[in-house]
């Protein structure tokens, strides 16, 4: 176990590597023309991820590995029974993990956009005015600690092996910031490609202001979900270089200056165009 120790530098080498080629990516060949200032929103952006960081490791400082850990030693979960506990770190048995997993995250997702506390809590991800690779670390401190009793929730209920945990996140981390990516893929690829993973076109989708494209495409790392569900869309309606991301509700750029963001639960109409807007069911 001693590789557990290192949790925290596994973690941080695999996002300084995907960080880093993801923004020298869509330096090089980026999929839209950048809107609005990128110094600027980047500098919110991971504003907003250092304080979702230190809080987590303030009130989770053993994060979701540990509490893996924990659930491993006390016995918790279907896993860590004594017929199945000698098998949780088989291949297929953590393969299978994964996917339940991120079918949680996704339901997780789902419901916030559907409940409208919940939508107030992740609508400040969705105001972004450019989606790119910080667009993926921009969540509400109060969104972060929720997903992690959640995530803590399943793992205890599943019981999943500590290394399961540590790559579902490693995973899960890297396939945000790549199909939040504003990073260009041929289209060939793009259709391969997103069979088995969600691609930056297809999650682009989600960032529209349009309602029905925003209630789409909620998966970040499997695009299985959202065809199985019936929550699956193509393209958006306006094409990739027209369509206007982000919320008709915050656009002006003080809704995007960091204390703005902090407080935005807490301010404007619990009604939000994702939940109140009927379904549009016009084919693609």
């Amino acid at each position: 176990m001693n590789w557990l120790a290192q949790e925290p530098l596994w973690r941080l080498t695999a996002f300084v590597g995907v960080f880093s080629l993801i923004a020298a990516w869509e330096i090089v060949a980026p999929r839209r023309t950048v809107q609005h200032g990128k110094t600027y929103r980047w500098a919110n952006n991971l504003g907003i991820l250092v304080i979702d960081s230190l809080l987590l490791r303030l009130l989770f400082p053993a994060a979701a590995v540990g509490i893996a850990l924990l659930a491993q030693s006390r016995g918790w979960g279907i896993l860590n029974q004594a017929a199945v506990a000698p098998h949780a770190t088989n291949g297929w048995v953590v393969i299978a993990c994964i996917v339940v997993l991120d079918l949680v995250v996704w339901a997780q997702h789902l419901a916030l956009h559907k409940v409208p506390l919940l939508w107030r809590l992740h609508r400040m991800h969705h105001a972004d005015v450019d989606i790119d690779v910080t667009t993926a670390l921009r969540f509400h401190p109060l969104e972060i600690l929720l997903s992690m009793v959640i995530k803590g929730a399943a793992i205890v209920v599943i019981g999943l092996a500590p290394i399961t945990v540590l790559l579902f996140e490693i995973l899960l981390n890297a396939t945000a910031m790549f199909n939040h990516g504003n990073v260009r893929l041929a289209p060939g690829l793009d259709r391969l490609l997103r069979r088995v993973i969600v691609t930056p076109d297809m999650h682009r989708v989600h960032h529209s202001w349009h309602p029905d494209e925003t209630n789409s495409n909620y998966g970040f790392n499997l695009p299985w979900w959202d065809r199985l569900f019936h929550t699956y869309r193509d393209q958006p309606r306006d094409g990739h270089h027209q369509m206007t991301i982000g919320l008709n509700q915050f656009r002006e750029p003080r809704d995007n200056r960091l204390d703005r963001l902090l407080i935005q639960p807490f301010i404007g109409p619990t009604q939000s165009p994702p939940i109140s807007a009927p379904r549009d069911t016009r084919k693609i």
